[in-house]
């Protein structure tokens, strides 16, 4: 299982996720396809933008205490320019939903949304 540690790095994380689920795609298999499928139309903008939708995604991983879905959402949502007063609002409302027992998981989005912001400024510094 993949897990964002020192030793890992954004990069991997994604190189890591597009290599599993090519496998899992692979084979083929109807069902799997379609959920694929459904959970990336599902954050695609709507009635709610997809922003929004990506927020909710952050949220429920954290209350799922999901920490590979955490970071996705992390990076969807930096990509989605969220900035941090709205990433601490909903790190917020994970933790009032989840309780005490979403910490470790609220410590794991902030530390991966601390290695997005350096990333995105050694890419503006470049």
């Amino acid at each position: 299982m993949w897990n964002l540690s020192h030793e890992h790095s954004l990069e991997e994380f994604r190189h890591y996720r597009e290599k599993m689920n090519e496998k899992i795609l692979a084979r083929g298999n109807l069902g799997i396809k379609r959920f694929f499928n459904l959970d990336t139309q599902v954050y695609n903008d709507g009635a709610l933008p997809k922003k929004t939708k990506e927020l909710l995604g952050l949220v429920a991983s954290m209350v799922l205490r999901c920490d590979d879905c955490v970071t996705y959402h992390v990076i969807q949502c930096v990509e989605q320019k969220v900035n941090d007063e709205e990433f601490f609002e909903a790190f917020n409302i994970g933790l009032i939903v989840g309780g005490s027992i979403t910490i470790p998981h609220l410590r794991y989005a902030v530390d991966t949304l601390e290695e997005c912001r350096k990333k995105a400024r050694a890419r503006s510094s470049s």
